[in-house]
């Protein structure tokens, strides 16, 4: 589709119609076992990224993208370490160019704070992508102690990516559904993914 902005993702590009708009907001949820930072990681080599990592400091970041099996690119990576994660995440995100990525990672720190303050940031952030053209990817840990906020995230995103990781047999499963998109035809069947090498359909137990 004219205008979308690719994810660097086949898979996930050929189920949006070639990728996801410009100024879209996307929350990521996935389990904190499971290989989710894999396509975060490979996020980075469709352009320019500015990787916000909220827990991990930003050496962590750097090395574990840098040693990734799959195709990454050289992200700005900005480690939001202070006792106010809400203001310093929008001044780094401030400087962002124009259709860029925007990955934060988790967005749990974020999410703990005030409520009105993080609806602010909210409503701020997608403004921000908006005038930039520009994609956040919002990665949220699954769990028993999820943020009191989660759910304004849900509703303020524009899509809702939800990685689900079971064990069949002796094999690991990885199921990404899509159960929000405002930007066009919604996927309405779970991809099953391969997260090894890279993002990948897994065929591996389809029948031809």
């Amino acid at each position: 589709m004219v205008g979308r902005l690719d994810t660097g993702i086949s898979v996930l590009d050929r189920k949006l119609d070639g990728g996801l708009p410009p100024g879209c907001l996307v929350a990521f949820a996935a389990e904190p076992a499971s290989q989710s930072e894999l396509l975060l990681y490979e996020l980075t080599a469709a352009r320019g990224t500015l990787y916000l990592s909220t827990e991990r400091t930003d050496d962590a970041v750097r090395h574990a993208i840098e040693t990734s099996p799959s195709s990454v690119g050289s992200p700005t990576v900005r480690h939001v370490a202070s006792d106010t994660p809400l203001e310093e995440a929008t001044q780094l995100i401030g400087a962002l160019p124009d259709g860029a990525n925007l990955i934060i990672d988790t967005l749990d720190v974020l999410e703990r704070t005030d409520t009105d303050d993080y609806v602010d940031f909210l409503n701020e952030l997608k403004s921000t992508m908006l005038e930039t053209g520009s994609i956040a990817m919002l990665h949220c840990l699954k769990g028993h102690n999820e943020p009191a906020n989660r759910m304004r995230t849900y509703h303020a995103v524009d899509a809702v990516f939800d990685l689900r990781t079971e064990i069949a047999g002796t094999e690991l499963e990885n199921h990404l559904t899509i159960p929000k998109f405002r930007g066009g035809r919604q996927p309405t069947e779970a991809i099953k993914l391969e997260l090894t090498e890279e993002v990948a359909i897994d065929t591996s137990r389809d029948i031809a």
